[in-house]
């Protein structure tokens, strides 16, 4: 796991207790009340949660790892592996559905090689279907990262992900 980790990223882990850490537990009083704040503000600088950190976390804050990762997996917005740079959100609400979104998910799969759930081997995308992204109206949809690109068909992706590449 550790290697895959190195190999998504481009370098090693960082180490249990990095200074970007420290400060992130100081900004937040090392106050076991902001667990989450912590954990979002750590995930916002490594694109996901490092082990290491947690449980240099649990350490600090006297909290126990169990309860750490039991957070970090109760919420779907934080990621325990390296994310890709570019993250792909496919809406797989009912509209969606409906009008192709399963076409859309193939031809995505074909285009970069990757699974649902996935990160490409050069960790440039990350893809994952989430249920609804609110454009039902111009369905199927999908963001890549904060953009929205709709009324996909499965001919249409490639050029949705040329400016990602």
């Amino acid at each position: 796991m550790k290697q895959m980790k190195e190999k998504l990223l481009g370098r090693k882990e960082t180490a249990s207790g990095s200074k970007a850490v420290k400060d992130i537990l100081e900004r937040h009083s090392r106050n076991p009340a902001r667990v989450i704040g912590m954990l979002q503000d750590i995930q916002a600088r490594f694109s996901y949660l490092p082990e290491g950190e947690l449980q240099f976390v649990s350490e600090e804050l006297g909290v126990p790892l169990t309860r750490i990762y039991a957070i970090a997996t109760f919420y779907k917005a934080f990621n325990l592996l390296p994310r890709g740079r570019h993250q792909i959100r496919l809406c797989g609400g009912t509209a969606c559905h409906v009008r192709g979104a399963e076409l859309v998910k193939g031809a995505i799969t074909r285009e970069l090689g990757v699974e649902e759930g996935g990160t490409t081997e050069d960790a440039r995308f990350s893809f994952e279907v989430v249920r609804c992204i609110g454009c039902c109206g111009q369905a199927p949809a999908m963001m890549v990262n904060e953009d929205i690109h709709v009324k996909l068909k499965s001919v249409t992706v490639r050029k949705a992900l040329e400016k990602y590449k």
